[in-house]
């Protein structure tokens, strides 16, 4: 086992037990629910934004899912708080395009930080939707979507 899979996995297993930013935010002025049938993950997104900064100031989740997702939506709050809305949109981006094998972190400038520990999942199809949908509801939280996010 390789030492990036050990940390992967460290993390992964370290985030599912212990996910940062689990809560419900009782002021959030964004949130979008999001599923993925297929795995069974069933998560809602809550953000604190100030819309003349353009910031967001908190970010939040709750629910349940697999390893993999909790662990994506406990990263994913914890990277993005106190970014612009356009950072986080790029996050996504090179996020989504990473999962997906259409983005390489080691050999292209990117945003994600920690967030690189996921492209390995890139080698596990069935487990991208895990992974990519707190991104997903992210952008529908931002996007004010009122009927919700399905990765199906």
């Amino acid at each position: 086992m390789s030492y990036d899979n050990e940390l992967y996995q460290q993390v992964i297993l370290d985030h599912n037990r212990k996910p940062r930013n689990f809560h419900e935010m009782e002021n959030a002025t964004h949130s979008c629910h999001g599923i993925n049938p297929l795995c069974g993950d069933d998560i809602t997104v809550y953000l604190k934004v100030d819309e003349d900064e353009g910031v967001v100031e908190d970010v939040s989740f709750t629910g349940s899912g697999c390893a993999i997702s909790k662990a994506s939506t406990s990263l994913m709050t914890h990277h993005l708080k106190g970014k612009k809305i356009d950072e986080c949109r790029v996050v996504f981006n090179e996020f989504h395009k990473m999962v997906l094998g259409e983005f390489d972190p080691e050999k292209q400038d990117h945003h994600l930080g920690k967030l690189t520990l996921f492209q390995g999942i890139r080698e596990y199809p069935s487990r991208t939707k895990c992974a990519s949908l707190a991104w997903h509801t992210l952008v529908g939280a931002l996007d004010k979507k009122t009927e919700g996010i399905s990765t199906e």
